[in-house]
């Protein structure tokens, strides 16, 4: 065909083509239904057996009332508080089989809603049965290990599906578990009688409440006292080995007055009882996690018997104790929600963790977990990391309680460019800026103490939730001390730098610094996590094999184009090791430079980094003759 008469039959099919149907989008399905405060229609039974130590598999069993025939629509918890994102490990419930007495019914995933799962009812059918199992991680890389041979510990949001269109406050559940045998179990929930042989039978309570209420079980088990008064305080600990449970007098006296003084300071108990769980173990994964009346504490195996060299493991029980006042008890109004799959908003958790992050310091001085030294170090390495962070310039402090749900813990390239849930530790400056200022105004009359007594100690003995919003923080402050906290704190959460907000720290009677001496506390920390931090003078922090877990953006590692995943394989010609590492950059104070290897999946490069400071780690050293705001905050409330 001639050119010009192919380009003529093009034209001509146009009108054609355009006629064509183009894409449209396919109609969503039914959402599902919403949850409303009402009655549910009886109790689910819950069995879950936790006896698979080999396979690492909890079998369930639910027996579930209904209120009628017809679709009815099961719910996996998607959202859980302490959590703050959408992290359900849905993807580890397997086998689900429903009947309806002898009649299997098969069953239907929302195509949208992923966690919801459809059935129809017949009728005539007052309760169904559902059998499956959660196969929690067999190795590190599917997730934390939940079971050995020595321990477990059970989440009942893991283990239960439950009707859509309730309040979970509404939905009662009894639980009976079994256990392996001789092992003890620990938990904020109390058995009742009637349970078979080996197995545990749970008080009826509502679904929230059993999700609020997980189990640490195991072969090594010790329960200590802290607390005998009305509403008693136990220390459960669950260990790999025996030994692992000898704990000292002095030891445990610590953690007892924990308990009195975070009572005092927040002029409340908002439990009947509480009870730390606390898991000594290098196979179970390490958690830390909030709930009312308990809370998951994994920790080093030494947490006991080596106390000398494990003072960062100390802060974990003070901060998370914090949490039954601050997070569980009070919690911002847009992170509570009615159910576990209704999504929550996380504005206030500069208030939930900043918060609880500073009280954590705090109560870990004031009770001896931590010694003053040990806490000021601690502010020191905070002060000095959100000092240097570089991605406040584009990113404010405000934007990052988005971050458990657009990042979710996930590994970064850049974490202080990228900014990873800076309202913890960084909340932390801004309610010591808030405490020191306090104190300061009122001429040491007044203190964020008193603001924790108001603010949390309200309804004492009340273990359900109270909501709170921005202008009651805000309220709260000022009925303390009058101030324009609105703009005190809005300045803080939406500014941009340069710089921490570091007036906390100046206030209280102390300036940043650095030397070429590393902290106790810092040389612990870096021990416990097989790595050395040089982020104040090369910019980056290094694992004991070499590999690069930081790099500091815009330092000397990131100019010279080393990478997080990179291996540092030389330092100046020698193989590489952590201790050389550090004696090459403490010589660049006399002009020697830094010469790297480094490889990078199959490529090698010599790296020059240009740094000529040496050694740089952050202390706080006492400025001038003013008051010492900040020891005195750390200073114990009770004998």
């Amino acid at each position: 065909m001639h050119l010009a008469s192919a380009a003529l039959a093009v034209l001509l099919a146009a009108p054609a083509l355009a006629q064509s149907p183009q894409p449209q989008p396919v109609p969503f399905p039914p959402a599902t239904a919403a949850p409303v405060d009402r009655p549910y229609p009886g109790a689910i039974l819950l069995h879950v057996d936790a006896t698979d130590l080999d396979r690492r598999i909890f079998a369930v069993h639910e027996t579930i009332p209904v209120a009628g025939p017809g679709p009815l629509t099961l719910l996996y918890p998607q959202w859980l508080p302490g959590k703050h994102s959408p992290h359900g490990p849905i993807d580890k419930l397997a086998g689900l089989v429903i009947h309806a007495g002898a009649a299997r019914l098969d069953w239907t995933r929302d195509p949208v809603d992923v966690f919801a799962f459809h059935v129809d009812v017949p009728a005539g059918t007052p309760s169904i049965d559902l059998d499956f199992a959660f196969v929690s991680p067999t190795a590190a890389n599917q997730g934390r290990v939940q079971m050995t041979q020595a321990m477990l510990n059970l989440q009942f949001d893991q283990t239960t599906l439950y009707p859509a269109g309730y309040f979970t406050r509404d939905i009662p559940v009894a639980a009976t578990v079994k256990f392996p045998d001789g092992w003890q179990a620990a938990t904020a929930l109390r058995p009742v009688a009637g349970a078979p042989a080996g197995e545990v039978r749970y008080e009826t309570v509502p679904f929230e409440t059993l999700v609020d209420s997980p189990i640490f079980a195991g072969r090594y088990v010790r329960r200590v006292p802290l607390d005998t008064s009305s509403r008693p305080v136990t220390l459960n600990i669950v260990a790999d080995r025996p030994d692992l449970l000898a704990a000292t007098d002095d030891q445990l006296t610590k953690h007892a007055k924990l308990v009195r003084e975070a009572s005092t300071l927040f002029a409340s108990k908002h439990f009947d009882h509480y009870d730390f769980l606390l898991a000594l173990s290098d196979s179970q994964g390490r958690i830390g996690l909030e709930h009312h009346r308990s809370s998951e504490d994994g920790s080093i195996p030494g947490y006991f018997t080596e106390w000398d060299k494990s003072a960062n493991a100390h802060n974990l029980l003070p901060h998370e104790f914090t949490h039954s006042w601050n997070g569980k008890f009070r919690r911002g109004a847009d992170s509570w929600t009615p159910n576990f799959n209704v999504p929550m908003r996380n504005s206030l958790l500069w208030v939930y963790e900043g918060q609880t992050q500073y009280w954590g310091v705090v109560l870990g001085a004031r009770s001896g977990l931590w010694t003053m030294q040990q806490a000021r170090d601690s502010l020191a390495g905070t002060a000095a990391y959100y000092d240097a962070v570089a991605g406040r310039a584009w990113k404010p402090l405000i934007d990052t309680t988005n971050d458990p749900i657009t990042a979710e813990r996930a590994p970064e390239p850049w974490r202080d460019w990228q900014r990873s849930e800076d309202y913890y530790r960084e909340g932390l400056l801004v309610w010591l800026d808030a405490d020191t200022l306090i104190r300061e105004r009122s001429g040491g009359k007044r203190s964020l103490d008193d603001f924790a007594a108001r603010f949390f100690g309200v309804d004492d003995g009340r273990w359900t939730e109270l909501s709170y919003t921005f202008a009651d923080v805000v309220a709260a402050l000022n009925a303390v001390e009058p101030y324009d906290w609105a703009k005190f704190l809005n300045d803080r959460l939406a500014g941009h730098g340069p710089g921490a907000p570091l007036d906390g720290i100046t206030r209280g009677g102390y300036r940043l610094v650095y030397t070429d001496k590393i902290s106790d506390l810092a040389k612990d920390g870096d021990r416990a996590s097989k790595q050395t931090d040089l982020d104040y003078s090369l910019g980056l922090t290094v694992g004991d094999d070499g590999v690069v877990s930081q790099v500091m953006w815009g330092g000397p590692a990131f100019r010279a184009g080393v990478t997080v995943g990179a291996t540092i394989v030389a330092v100046d010609g020698d193989a590489f090791g952590g201790e050389a590492l550090k004696r090459a950059v403490a010589a660049t104070a006399a002009g020697t430079p830094v010469d790297l290897i480094v490889r990078v999946a199959d490529r090698f490069r010599v790296v020059r980094l240009a740094w000529t400071g040496g050694l740089r780690y952050p202390h706080l050293e006492r400025a001038g003759s003013g008051p010492a705001r900040l020891d005195a905050l750390l200073t114990a409330r009770t004998r």
